[in-house]
């Protein structure tokens, strides 16, 4: 199976270009917004509140997504900082065009839990049960933003000659592989990958409706991190902290962190900081997964 992307645009409508980056980030943020209102309705919590939070995530997550790329990838914006718009009637820094593809998942992760911590403050909510409630959400997001990837022919790994396989237009090939076409199709690796951890959290939620508060977020950590350590090894593109890859440094501190969150959770019967109490009160904190 070879595929072949048809271009990053989807329509053009007076001049004015449609990508699927950009259209694929708004079909992930109003199915998870619903996925998430379901979800909270299931839990007792009132769903205009997770609508609410959702704005406040996509204010947050997608500048610090792509201030997190610029910042660790300036040379590719120095060359070229501007980027003609409406058939080069003006133009805007290359550091805002989102459309273009470039914005980083770890980015994302850090913008949104701040705008998720400021939110919960103002409510006066438990964090982590809104976070906990946002994760299947988060990494169904994910799994649906990663085609954006295919349709921009960037994201993609070392060169391949398996029966699945991403067709790379030239242009568009690393100096070093030029002359290798094939190339290992890293977004449909993620895509499948959040596919499932989508289903593990799933599961967590409706098999243990009782789980700490947390423990979402920690199995999220854990699951989609093991994924992004192994495919990020692929990659061609990686953001790079001198000659260690950022993402697989980070993947692999989420791992840990999710781990010891786990062990605190249920091995110390502990409970994290929270922002508020719970917003449904006849959720107890203190039982666990196997309950």
């Amino acid at each position: 199976m070879i595929f072949t992307s048809p271009g990053a645009v989807a329509l053009q409508i007076a001049g004015f270009s449609i990508r699927w980056y950009g259209l694929l980030i708004a079909i992930a943020v109003i199915i998870g917004t619903v996925l998430a209102q379901r979800l909270a309705i299931r839990r007792g919590v009132n769903p205009d509140l997770m609508g609410d939070l959702v704005i406040w995530l996509v204010a947050g997550a997608i500048p610090a997504a792509r201030a997190y790329y610029v910042i660790f990838s300036w040379d590719r914006f120095q060359d070229q900082p501007w980027v003609p718009l409406l058939g080069g009637l003006f133009s805007v820094p290359r550091m805002f065009a989102v459309w273009e593809g470039g914005i980083a998942i770890h980015g994302a992760i850090i913008g949104g839990t701040i705008a998720a911590i400021i939110f919960a403050k103002f409510n006066k909510v438990s964090v982590w049960q809104l976070a906990d409630l946002a994760m299947p959400s988060l990494i169904l997001g994910q799994a649906i933003g990663r085609w954006g990837n295919f349709f921009n022919s960037e994201a993609f790994g070392v060169p391949t000659n398996l029966p699945w396989k991403l067709l790379i237009p030239p242009d568009k090939r690393p100096p070093e592989f030029y002359a290798e076409p094939f190339f290992h199709p890293t977004f449909l690796y993620e895509s499948v990958w959040n596919l499932m951890v989508f289903g593990v959290l799933m599961t967590i939620f409706n098999k243990f409706p009782q789980a700490k508060r947390g423990t979402m977020v920690m199995v999220y950590l854990i699951t989609y991190s093991l994924g992004r350590v192994w495919i990020e090894g692929l990659r061609t593109d990686s953001l790079m902290f001198g000659s260690l890859r950022i993402a697989q440094i980070i993947s692999l501190s989420a791992i840990a962190i999710g781990g010891l969150g786990l062990w605190w959770l249920y091995g110390r019967r502990g409970q994290f900081w929270d922002t508020e109490k719970m917003i449904n009160s006849s959720n107890n904190p203190d039982n666990n997964l196997e309950k």
